[in-house]
């Protein structure tokens, strides 16, 4: 089994790969906590200790907001971190593959999907700072891979770490009578984090680059939720917005490697089976 070394393991996706990966790869968690400290030398020396066939970086701060707010931590975290990692996969030869964001397709122009060519001029904080790692990682280490990932989600269970997401938004606005605002000129897809895990597997495989990584969605946000809501069986009240913003992706690159996902209306079903909640209703 491929040894990989496992950033974030205690995270979102981390966790998961943990407890879905285990019996098929050898995972070397990096220690809670020794990325916030560790320089360049450090990361260095870590990976000559563990000897690692792939490097796994799903470590980040993933808060658009707080990246907004704090801008120098987010750099920190999400660039200089990865092309750390980067040079030292260079030093090592170990393979790096690591999560960046659709969210480097905000501010476009269209309603999408836009494939990993389109030119980018990130919106936001943390889509300059992902889009910068990318670029910089590729030109330490030109077969590194970076997975442009959608917006991911998970329902409670497993005792892994959940956090704020689609599914659990919209339970919490039906349980607390609270109305949810989804604009009809938004678009981006949405991703059962289960599926994306297994399609690491695949992903390991990849050649050297950029990939759109997640499941594809043609419906508005509106439409999402409202889909969301009926398998989901719950009715909140839900307002139609106006912003326009497109993170919508096409995924045909990714596919061609064998990364296979379902679609956004497809995948919440798939995850209710999971949880054996796919009830008629």
């Amino acid at each position: 089994m491929k040894r990989v070394l496992l950033t974030g393991a205690g995270g979102f996706v981390g966790a998961r790969v943990l407890q879905q990966l285990a019996d098929r790869l050898t995972l070397l968690p990096v220690a809670p906590g020794l990325l916030r400290t560790a320089g360049p030398q450090e990361i260095e020396e870590l990976l000559a200790r563990a000897r690692p066939e792939v490097i796994l970086h799903t470590a980040a701060i993933s808060d658009t907001g707080y990246s907004e707010a704090h801008p120098q931590e987010s750099y920190r975290a999400n660039v200089e971190l990865p092309v750390w990692l980067a040079d030292a996969a260079r030093h090592t030869g170990a393979k790096l593959v690591s999560f960046s964001s659709d969210q480097v397709y905000a501010g476009l122009p269209g309603d999408g999907p836009f494939g990993e060519d389109t030119p980018l001029h990130p919106a936001n904080v943390y889509g300059r700072h992902k889009r910068e790692a990318e670029e910089r990682a590729l030109a330490l280490c030109p077969d590194s891979v970076h997975l442009r990932a959608t917006w991911l989600y998970d329902l409670p269970g497993y005792g892994l770490p959940v956090r704020g997401n689609l599914p659990l938004n919209l339970l919490q606005a039906a349980l607390q009578g609270k109305t949810a605002v989804f604009s009809r000129r938004e678009y981006r897809g949405v991703t059962y984090v289960r599926q994306a895990v297994e399609n690491l597997l695949p992903a390991l495989e990849l050649p050297g680059g950029v990939y759109n990584f997640g499941s594809e969605n043609t419906l508005t946000m509106y439409e999402t939720a409202r889909a969301f809501c009926t398998a989901l069986h719950i009715s909140p009240a839900l307002e139609p917005g106006d912003r326009q913003r497109s993170l919508a992706m096409d995924c045909a690159k990714a596919r061609r490697g064998g990364v296979v996902f379902d679609t956004t209306a497809e995948g919440i079903r798939r995850c209710l089976r999971d949880y054996g909640l796919d009830t008629p209703g």
